[in-house]
């Protein structure tokens, strides 16, 4: 079943936009050796540079990297540009981190990689957001258990509670699941759900707020808030999703919608996505091509 066949199936008709040749494109890639599995991005505020992670099984580390996907270090620190072993977060561990979001200063690294929808130990790392080139090393502020209300056994009876987009808005930190059938790891389903966090318990697991649900979303990989905070980007395998601010509430995935339909062969498998300004979205995929996208080129979706 095609696509729009597909989302049509789950109750959502959409305007789709024809793949534009220009509308995404490779501006360069990746080559840090150890940035081998790039699963989030998220663009700085001091400076014009973007903090970027490895999927699991990494170290617990940060890497941060200039507009033309160079790494940056600091200068004093004695070993070479190629042998940079990242910024190591000294009281953290890297099971599964899938994404990253960063507001007033604070990183937030999403540790909620869940493929087998099983996990009970899924959290977010705290940290204040250093100085690349002034600080080797940093320490977690403290790490925030999470838990889903709606997921009941380890596994799930319902493959919904894996999760790699997270995003801040209005203090709040936002989860968007993607789906899988069950006992599948191969095997996905469309839609998603949206949580937010309103708790900030150490010890014991911060049960999250189940927002609301999109059945068009298929297998969201990463999320990003603009730098206006008026508009959500949701990146796919296969499409770009941008949501308006609600008018009421904070379901963010109720909001008007623009699509962008992806070129697989382009954009590959694209993990990441950050906002460079209003006009330009940042992509990554795993492997390593960094991409930017034009958000003129989103065409409205029909939610009818």
């Amino acid at each position: 079943m095609g696509a729009k066949s597909a989302l049509a199936t789950c109750g959502v008709v959409c305007a789709f936009s024809v793949v534009a040749a220009d509308a995404v494109r490779i501006i360069g890639r990746v080559e840090h050796d150890a940035l081998n599995e790039v699963s989030g991005i998220e663009k700085s505020v001091l400076g014009d540079f973007y903090w970027v992670h490895n999927d699991s099984g990494d170290e617990a580390r940060l890497f941060a990297i200039d507009a033309d996907s160079t790494v940056l270090k600091p200068p004093y620190v004695p070993v070479s540009a190629a042998d940079w072993p990242g910024h190591v977060i000294d009281n953290a561990w890297n099971f599964d981190w899938e994404d990253i979001a960063l507001a007033d200063g604070v990183l937030y690294i999403a540790d909620v990689g869940n493929n087998g929808n099983a996990r009970r130990d899924l959290g977010v790392y705290v940290v204040n957001e250093p100085d690349p080139l002034a600080i080797p090393r940093m320490r977690a502020l403290t790490f925030l258990p999470v838990r889903y209300p709606d997921q009941q056994t380890h596994p799930a009876k319902l493959w919904h509670f894996d999760c790699e987009a997270v995003f801040v808005a209005d203090d709040k930190l936002y989860f968007i699941t993607k789906h899988r059938r069950p006992g599948e790891m191969g095997g996905f389903e469309a839609g998603a759900k949206l949580y937010r966090l309103d708790t900030s318990l150490t010890d014991r697991e911060n049960v999250l707020t189940l927002v609301g649900t999109h059945e068009g979303i298929f297998l969201a990989t990463g999320a990003d808030l603009s730098p206006a905070g008026s508009r959500l980007v949701v990146s796919t395998y296969d499409a770009l999703w941008i949501f308006e601010r609600p008018a009421d509430g904070d379901n963010w995935l109720s909001g008007t919608a623009w699509r962008l339909d992806l070129d697989r062969r382009i954009v590959k498998q694209l993990e990441a996505v950050t906002w460079d300004d209003a006009r330009t979205l940042r992509l990554v995929n795993e492997n390593r091509d960094v991409m930017l996208a034009d958000v003129a080129a989103f065409s409205p979706v029909d939610s009818r």
